[in-house]
């Protein structure tokens, strides 16, 4: 904490002058006579002061939620109060340690100035026309920002002597680092419903009527709104929209590449500094090794040469021997723009050719959807204004190419227009008595819906869904009794006992400690396993099935072990952090409430309007 608080005022200098000297956040929009809104003790609350916490923190917040807020927004977040009772606490503190005699010199004031990159001239040297542009930039002048320095520093040896005598709590940092070290030696096994050695009996009427009454929240139908739709896709208008053949021949030659696909070839090319370098790799090649092994060799992997499928074009002057060759054959040395290459030619891509006549199909459908989507778009217009004049949506279905429907809608309908996202998002939010709005839907569709009535959630009938009961009956059963064989199998283990001798697939972890996970196990785990004594045994219900686990041994972590004595450290330094941080809030509260503090509340309204 007070490491951090040393370095804290440099970066407040920096984005004071540099962010908010940038932004414009000065006094120019304020009466010339407002220069303060307050006082705390013998100190004054500068305007540029609050105007610069308040903007940095509005910065950071916006940066957190990773868009921008108006003022009025942060005002009922509370941003703003935040701010100033943070200013007061600072000038609080300033204010103590002038009464406390704490200060420092001239010297040390301007080897802090000299160190602030936004005051160095282009030589990288301080330059002072710089240092008095930055500071008019923010509304301050030299001796007010060399005072607000100098108070930055006392403030933080005034910090440090509050805190800097505080010990790391050892004894803390022992007892946190053996909680988290601590290892289980533990054998489980886990059982499943395959694993009953008896048949579950199966469900007389009453049981299902009484499992059915203890779960009416498996049985229960959402909530089911009825709403009333008017909508128009491109799929109900195509089909009566007419494409001439020449606006077919003309998308196809405008897609010829994807129609006419000449030969390839799937290729990998070695490229090497010159031509004597690739023939002695082909040499090498035809007598020892293959040319995985010269990728390899160049210390390349075999996706650093692949050049997918290639035309004859694509090869330039090398195509004829590529093209030439057969599928594993290696060709070359082959003059490329990247030098001499060695080729291997893996596989032959015919040519293909779909003909104008077996596309065109295909192209009406994708035609007639385009300009079925631009006649939508272009009855947009009148639409709205048919809602804007009252229409409701019986009158669209009459008036216009749109179709009228109903649905009764709950969060499992996926049918139909139900099947849009769009759809479902605005049937979710709208609300009785809404105004119908033209939405779009992805493909190109619009609709406008009105909600109904609606239907809160309800129990279904029990005949409705008599396989949901039979089948939840028949799992609680079938848990219940694996539950109660594997309690008394657990009853006949002991400390030594094979969990093989009782045929179970017994697994060991030597080692567990609080951080680890058992794939398969419930999240209560190990902290079931970390509440047992050595010795013990427990039935764990696990769901779907069930874990008996034992544990073999508790064993204390490694106090010369890196990792532990790494972790005793970072808890020690965290705990003294912590304890610091607690001991200067204490002081700084108390020097507060000692502290005469009055705020103009005019003045800070005056800073809050030029930010709304």
């Amino acid at each position: 904490m007070a490491t951090k608080s040393k370095n804290r005022y440099f970066l407040w200098i920096i984005m004071g002058l540099i962010v908010v000297g940038l932004l414009g956040f000065g006094t120019g929009g304020l009466s010339g006579n407002i220069r303060n809104i307050g006082t705390v003790g013998d100190k004054q609350v500068s305007v540029v002061r609050y105007q610069r916490a308040l903007n940095e923190q509005l910065q950071a917040f916006q940066a957190q939620l990773g868009t921008a807020i108006g003022f009025q927004q942060a005002q009922e977040l509370g941003i703003d109060q935040a701010v100033l009772a943070q200013v007061v606490s600072q000038r609080a503190l300033d204010n103590e340690a002038t009464n406390l005699g704490i200060s420092v010199g001239d010297a040390r004031v301007r080897d802090e100035v000299l160190k602030i990159p936004a005051f160095r001239g282009i030589s990288g040297d301080f330059d002072r026309e710089s240092y008095r542009f930055a500071l008019s930039q923010s509304g301050l002048s030299e001796a007010e920002f060399e005072t607000s320095l100098r108070e930055d520093i006392a403030r933080t040896l005034l910090q440090g002597a509050v805190v800097g005598g505080v010990p790391a709590p050892e004894a803390y940092a022992e007892a946190l680092s053996q909680f988290v070290g601590e290892a289980r030696a533990i054998t489980y096994a886990m059982l499943t419903a395959d694993d009953l050695t008896a048949p579950v009996a199966g469900a007389t009427p009453e049981d299902l009527q009484a499992y059915f009454d203890g779960n009416p929240d498996a049985f229960t139908a959402p909530e089911q709104r009825d709403i009333t739709y008017a909508w128009l896709s491109p799929d109900m208008i195509q089909g009566a929209i007419q494409i001439d053949e020449q606006a077919l021949r003309d998308l196809y030659q405008e897609r010829i590449n994807d129609f006419i696909v000449p030969e390839r070839r799937l290729v990998e090319r070695l490229v090497y500094v010159d031509t004597a370098a690739a023939e002695a790799a082909k040499a090498k090649l035809n007598e020892t090794i293959d040319f995985d092994q010269l990728v390899i060799e160049r210390g390349l992997e075999l996706a650093d040469v692949d050049l997918g499928d290639v035309s004859r074009e694509d090869l330039g002057s090398a195509a004829d021997p590529i093209f030439a060759a057969s599928a594993g054959d290696v060709v070359g040395p082959l003059n490329t723009s990247l030098g001499p290459a060695l080729f291997r030619m893996n596989a032959v891509l015919a040519a293909e050719e779909i003909t104008f006549e077996d596309a065109q199909e295909d192209l009406r459908v994708e035609l007639a959807a385009a300009r079925a989507r631009r006649v939508i778009d272009d009855s947009r217009d009148r639409i709205n204004d048919l809602l804007a004049g009252g229409a409701k949506l019986e009158d669209l279905a009459e008036q216009t190419d749109m179709e009228l429907g109903t649905i009764a809608w709950s969060q499992d309908t996926q049918d139909g227009i139900a099947a849009h996202e769009e759809f479902r998002a605005a049937a979710a939010e709208i609300t009785e008595g809404a105004y119908p709005e033209l939405r779009e839907l992805a493909d190109g569709g619009i609709f406008a819906l009105r909600l109904d009535g609606i239907t809160p959630p309800t129990v279904r009938p029990m005949a409705d869904v008599m396989d949901a009961v039979q089948a939840g009956w028949s799992a609680q059963a079938k848990q219940t009794a694996l539950l109660d064989q594997a309690r008394a199998t657990a009853d006949d283990i002991a400390p030594l006992t094979g969990f093989e001798t009782l045929g179970l697939n017994g697994t060991g972890e030597p080692a567990l400690t609080r951080r680890g996970y058992v794939e398969g196990t419930p999240p209560s785990f190990l902290t079931d396993v970390f509440d047992m004594e050595t010795g013990d045994v427990k039935v764990i219900d696990n769901g779907a099935g069930v874990i008996i686990v034992r544990l073999d041994g508790i064993n204390a972590p490694d106090g010369n072990d890196a990792q532990t004595i790494a972790e005793k450290q970072v808890a020690a330094d965290t705990a003294a952090a912590g304890i610091s941080q607690d001991i200067f809030e204490a002081f700084s509260a108390a020097v507060q409430v000692r502290t005469d503090v009055e705020i103009n509340q005019a003045a800070v309204n005056a800073v809050h309007a030029q930010l709304q």
